[in-house]
């Protein structure tokens, strides 16, 4: 099967390519030119890769032929401080043009990486950007799909952790300060839940639904994708600690609340199950693998 995958030298894409180079998948990515590869710089040699800095998104279609696949995780956050225009081409322009362009070269599916933030809601600070263009996106998908032009499989992810994130996650962030035993951490009251998934977990999802997407037929599919079990952000604070054994204080209640702050999150996961998915990694397994890792 040819796949194309963007966001390749990102976190869930390096995962997804790895994995499924190993199973023999023939992998296309398109990157940036500038794009830091370290997470797949020994696999270079095995994929195709085409600069969309420049060439054209057509090049990488014309050139490999066929794609029976797309996978899209390429996205952009807004938390470097982008302005609403560059998260607009990054979630939405770039992605309705590679969109319409697998449409155009008969591309069967278009698998995309979406956001749990789904909340028609006004979000807080740079999420209000990312969150819109994501939401825009998906509306341009189910029209594709209801017009027959591809088939679109939304996928709806939740907080997904493990080795090698970027430090800027929240996740990570707490692990590593953990790690370094710094003094003390002020956070919120930590009541809001969310639904924390190892990656492996995640590019096992997405495994199986590359296997299984002629059987769900023409359209538009959504899947949400998670561990199914929302916890609270200070019951996770708190196992990161005792799971790195840090002596760091954490001061819950020391800071409010965001704006609209979502106060529960949590994948229902039995569309993912009635077709033989499930996770297998517990949290605590799962912050000990992360731990095993920095070490």
């Amino acid at each position: 099967m040819k796949v194309l995958v963007t966001g390749a030298t990102g976190f869930l894409g390096s995962h997804i390519v790895k994995t499924l180079l190993t199973e023999n998948y023939d992998i296309v990515i398109l990157k940036r030119s500038f794009s830091d590869t370290r997470r797949i710089w020994n696999y270079l040699d095995k994929i195709q890769s085409f600069d969309i800095d420049l060439v054209p998104i057509e090049t990488a279609f014309e050139k490999c032929g066929q794609f029976d696949c797309v996978i899209h995780t390429a996205t952009n956050y807004g938390r470097r401080g982008e302005t609403a225009v560059e998260v607009f081409e990054s979630n939405l322009s770039f992605s309705l043009r590679l969109l319409e362009t697998a449409a155009f070269f008969n591309t069967a599916t278009f698998f995309n990486t979406a956001t749990f933030f789904n909340s028609a809601t006004i979000l807080y600070s740079y999420l209000n950007y990312y969150v819109l263009s994501k939401r825009q996106f998906e509306d341009w998908g189910r029209i594709f799909a209801n017009q027959g032009k591809i088939q679109f499989v939304n996928i709806k992810l939740e907080h997904i952790y493990g080795p090698g994130d970027d430090f800027s996650k929240f996740t990570t962030w707490i692990m590593q300060s953990c790690l370094k035993n710094i003094e003390k951490i002020e956070l919120t009251m930590g009541e809001q839940k969310r639904d924390f998934i190892y990656i492996d977990d995640v590019v096992d999802a997405y495994k199986l639904l590359l296997g299984k997407w002629r059987i769900l037929g023409e359209g538009f599919h959504e899947f949400d994708l998670g561990s199914g079990k929302a916890v609270s952000i200070r019951e996770f604070v708190e196992m990161v600690g005792r799971t790195t054994g840090a002596s760091t204080k954490f001061i819950f209640g020391a800071k409010k609340y965001l704006e609209n702050e979502i106060m529960h999150s949590e994948a229902d996961i039995s569309k993912l199950s009635d077709l033989g998915w499930k996770p297998k990694c517990d949290l605590i397994t799962g912050l000990k693998k992360m731990i095993e890792s920095v070490k």
